[in-house]
């Protein structure tokens, strides 16, 4: 079998599908956009973020930003200087070229494979993407292999937001804390052309009362989304450990759906969540962007490989945030993001029950929502 290959959104791009769902992924980058979900019925839903700029002629010398869309893959995230390497923003795997293995269709799923040779640390990784019949999700598997020392890999999942205030809620399961980005003078609110809200490096226990730079409005709340416009913000959370996946939720209710990824949140501890809205005045961004990035990481938030590698204040705390890889042992990370169509009265939610072949949104209103999902491929990477 052969994937679909057209040009999407002005970027060459392999095709595959099932009757729930269509994905596209960039040659370059491997950007996952767009996908739809409940693609055929009434309601289909498209829940990624493609870039403004991308029908402009040379917007940036910028790979990653010439692409930007979607889900990508980052390794390391941040990018950044370690020792005599100095990656590109988000590492080759988001700004260079993959190459096509396989695409195929088999026993209900559809799957795309392709890989990328990395040339600052020499070692390969491996891109797989899954859909499975009568699910609304995409299964993917990334496998670093040939690597020797520490990365901080991690997705950048990159949602489309509504231009109205509070379109999106957002929730996650149980976290240790969380924690604001860090700037190097930290009284600043602006710098490279871009404005920020929130307090420099402050850490927080709840999403609704987050630290922010004004005297006036100490805290604000962050499980609402889109607000404060004019303003870019990066904040973490640092997942709790159980026996089921950690999650991350956008409910959009207006528009009936939810977007949510689960992971192992000893492999992806943190999810850090970009709340750019028109807060970069810099090209070519250029006060036009919105969107919302909830990536999970294992990383030193945005400080790339360098403070992600060296001792900080969460992996001083036990929260890690790189894995020293080695070339006797393939390191595989295992992750899903899936949409749901939620009823009226369906607001954010507050809790996710795991069954066989199922989990159960709960919503702060006790609506509820059965997603079918294979959620046990976090950890086995099958779908058998």
């Amino acid at each position: 079998m052969k994937p679909v290959e057209k040009s999407m959104f002005n970027q060459p791009s392999w095709g595959i599908s099932t009757e729930s769902v269509e994905l596209y992924l960039t040659v370059k980058g491997g950007h996952m956009a767009p996908v739809t979900f409940f693609r055929n019925t009434k309601t289909p839903v498209e829940p990624y973020f493609i870039n403004p700029w991308h029908n402009e002629k040379n917007p940036t010398d910028i790979d990653i930003l010439n692409v930007l869309r979607g889900d990508f893959f980052c390794c390391p995230f941040g990018g950044g200087a370690y020792k005599k390497e100095v990656h590109p923003i988000h590492g080759e795997t988001a700004n260079g070229n993959w190459t096509l293995e396989a695409a195929a269709e088999k026993d209900g799923i559809a799957s795309l494979t392709v890989s990328m040779k990395t040339k600052i640390r020499p070692g390969k990784v491996e891109k797989k993407l899954l859909l499975k019949k009568g699910h609304n999700a995409v299964y993917l598997c990334h496998t670093l292999s040939g690597y020797t020392g520490p990365m901080a890999p991690g997705h950048h999942a990159t949602l489309k937001v509504p231009d109205r205030e509070g379109a999106m809620l957002i929730s996650t399961s149980p976290i240790h804390y969380g924690l604001t980005n860090g700037r190097s003078i930290p009284e600043t609110f602006s710098g490279d052309k871009e404005y920020y809200s929130l307090a420099s490096g402050k850490k927080f226990t709840s999403l609704a009362k987050v630290p922010t730079l004004w005297k006036d409005m100490p805290y604000t709340d962050c499980s609402v989304y889109p607000n404060r416009k004019g303003f870019v913000d990066i904040l973490g959370v640092f997942a709790k450990t159980g026996k089921t996946p950690a999650w991350t939720a956008a409910v959009l209710p207006a528009e009936g759906y939810l977007w949510f990824s689960l992971k192992d949140p000893v492999k992806l501890p943190t999810t850090l969540m970009w709340r750019e809205n028109r807060g970069r005045h810099g090209a070519p961004w250029s006060s036009r962007t919105l969107c919302l990035g909830l990536e999970d990481i294992c990383a030193f938030m945005a400080e790339g490989l360098g403070g992600s590698a060296k001792p900080n204040v969460l992996n001083k705390a036990g929260i890690a945030t790189s894995v020293t890889l080695s070339k006797a042992k393939p390191y595989s990370i295992n992750y899903i993001q899936g949409a749901a169509l939620v009823p009226k009265g369906f607001d954010r939610v507050k809790s996710a029950s795991f069954g066989k072949g199922e989990v159960v949104f709960t919503s702060e209103s006790g609506k509820k929502v059965k997603v079918p999902v294979s959620w046990d491929f976090v950890y086995s990477g099958s779908l058998a």
